[in-house]
């Protein structure tokens, strides 16, 4: 039987051009957008040193983030779902 544990998570989704200016042209699943979005952070050194919770964005970022210069990763993770469809 195909297993349908976390067909939600693993479908792909349509992505905002201010999201796809981070992690690239969608569609792709909600996991993927979470892990190159990751990349990004830590490609780019975004990660709060002192909170490591805290995402500090850059310009790009923003536009995800809503204007906000500063996310905890659960912030992130809401306001990235608004830039998936």
């Amino acid at each position: 039987m195909a297993q349908k544990a976390n067909s939600a998570f693993m479908k792909p989704m349509n992505v905002s051009s201010e999201l796809a200016a981070v992690v690239g042209a969608g569609p792709m699943p909600r996991s993927e957008v979470v892990k190159k979005l990751w990349v990004y952070i830590k490609s780019k050194g975004l990660q709060d040193q002192t909170n490591k919770r805290n995402i500090n964005a850059d310009e790009a970022l923003k536009k995800v983030f809503g204007g906000q210069s500063t996310v905890s990763m659960f912030e992130m993770t809401k306001l990235v779902s608004k830039h998936l469809s």
